[in-house]
């Protein structure tokens, strides 16, 4: 079956592809392995200046590739410039760090009984060929925090992207090729999801990384696990956003809108949950509603446009299908919650209270919200950590006691007070839960993916 990119606004095939033949993917795997016996000799201030190069290359094509994205996935257009310049951010940001956070580490000296001493140290060398399974709705940024990070340490990343955004998946290949790195050592692999674990057995595969669903989460991971490799899994979420009374409420609802309607609500760190204090909910509620519906929806590629298409037919009927059932559940519906009858994928902002149990277990991904209402800060806390995920979370208090409570008590990768929850390349990123396990980004998503080596040798 042919690998096809599909405009999400208007269903037009904008391209197709054959996907690799066995004979072709046994050529890419054997092209990574000589590329990584090469390039893990390259010095550090080489693989710097590589990425630094890179980082150039995706602010000279920076319209080109943002105007890619949004033809493939439906993302606005300003988001997917936004999103070509923090991947070149992530690439200057290893190419300046990198190298401290690779340098060999002395360890203590050992003093023996015959009386002479062994220095011991510690080193860091890259594992090899990385596999990394991709989503599509960062189809860059998902991308580049793990290649970043790969290539300064030394290592060649095979990229199995997701089906349906096959044009950047190719287009960030000619970027590492024209940013000067050997052949090789990062490619594309236009595959089917079902030759993933196959794939992962193979001994030229030394570890794997991916984000997406829970199920492919566990999928990639007991392949890896039959083969004893390593894996870092960034997998789904439902963050909560807790808004308590002394919050600066403008500011709190400003930002909780945008963080829901983060990449047309299909992202896993967006605020899925919002958790209002009962002293506030009644003013906070109606404004919301206001909020959700002014939303302009339309065209991705206009930039007033700030909800766009989801990326697939399929996407969009899976969400209301979850928004049908809530409310057959006895889920009231705020707003939203209607299919509308345009063309492409899209689905309205919808805002739904009164939630089942059931909902608890659901990450929906796309424009849709869920209104708690609670007495106090215990239980929005507890609300909060009532969920299977862990990913992020934010709260919204100017009180110093209460910021320390949700600081110390809520269960996530990570928590932002008066903030909405982001990646940033200087630190890690990643859940807990059923959310994954092993993080990206900053000095701990480097070391990821190395070999720490302990040394140690005796004087003469």
């Amino acid at each position: 079956m042919a690998i096809a990119s599909i405009n999400p606004w208007d269903g037009s095939v904008l391209q197709t592809f054959a996907p690799l033949t066995d004979r072709e993917l046994e050529a890419k795997l054997s092209l990574a392995a000589t590329a990584f016996a090469t390039y893990r000799q390259w010095s550090l201030p080489q693989r710097a200046a590589g990425l630094n190069r890179l980082a150039a290359q995706l602010l000279q094509q920076r319209d080109t590739w943002a105007r890619t994205m949004t033809l493939e996935m439906g993302k606005p257009i300003q988001a997917a410039l936004a999103e070509v310049d923090k991947c070149a951010w992530v690439c200057r940001y290893y190419a300046e760090q990198g190298a401290e956070f690779l340098q060999d580490q002395a360890g203590p000296l050992d003093s023996l009984p015959d009386g002479t001493v062994a220095q011991t140290w510690v080193r860091r060398e890259p594992l090899g060929v990385i596999l990394a399974v991709m989503p599509w709705n960062f189809p860059f940024w998902q991308v580049f925090r793990c290649l970043a990070p790969a290539l300064m340490a030394g290592n060649a990343l095979l990229l199995k992207h997701a089906s349906n955004v096959p044009q950047t998946a190719l287009g960030i290949e000619q970027l590492v090729t024209q940013a000067g790195f050997p052949p090789g050592v990062m490619q594309t692999l236009l595959i089917e999801a079902h030759r993933v674990a196959p794939l992962v057995a193979d001994p030229r595969i030394r570890a794997a990384t991916l984000t997406g669903s829970e199920a492919a989460g566990i999928a990639l991971a007991s392949a890896a696990g039959r083969a004893l490799k390593k894996t870092v899994l960034e997998l789904g979420g439902s963050d909560p956003l807790i808004i308590l009374p002394s919050a600066d409420l403008e500011m709190a609802l400003t930002t909780a809108v945008a963080a829901r309607m983060l990449n047309n609500g299909q992202s896993c760190i967006a605020a899925k949950r919002f958790i209002l204090h009962e002293a506030i909910a009644p003013a906070l509620i109606p404004r919301l509603v206001e909020r959700f519906q002014a939303l302009n929806m339309g065209n991705p590629l206009d930039p007033t446009t700030e909800l766009g298409p989801l990326a697939t037919p399929t996407l969009r009927d899976e969400l209301h299908q979850q928004v049908t059932e809530m409310v057959r559940q006895g889920a009231q519906r705020l707003c939203g919650g209607q299919i509308p009858p345009s063309t492409g994928n899209f689905y309205p902002a919808t805002l739904l209270t009164h939630l089942p149990p059931s909902a608890r277990h659901i990450e929906f991904f796309g424009p849709v919200a869920l209104v708690y209402v609670v007495p106090d800060l215990e239980t929005a806390i507890a609300t909060a950590n009532d969920s299977p995920f862990g990913l992020g979370a934010s709260a919204w208090t100017r009180d110093p006691q209460e910021q320390t409570q949700l600081l110390m008590g809520l269960e996530a990768g990570s928590v932002f007070i008066n903030g909405m929850v982001r990646s940033d390349p200087r630190l890690p990123f990643g859940g807990t839960k059923q959310s994954g396990y092993g993080r990206e980004l900053g000095e701990w998503g480097l070391l990821e993916f190395v070999n720490i080596k302990t040394l140690w040798v005796k004087e003469s």
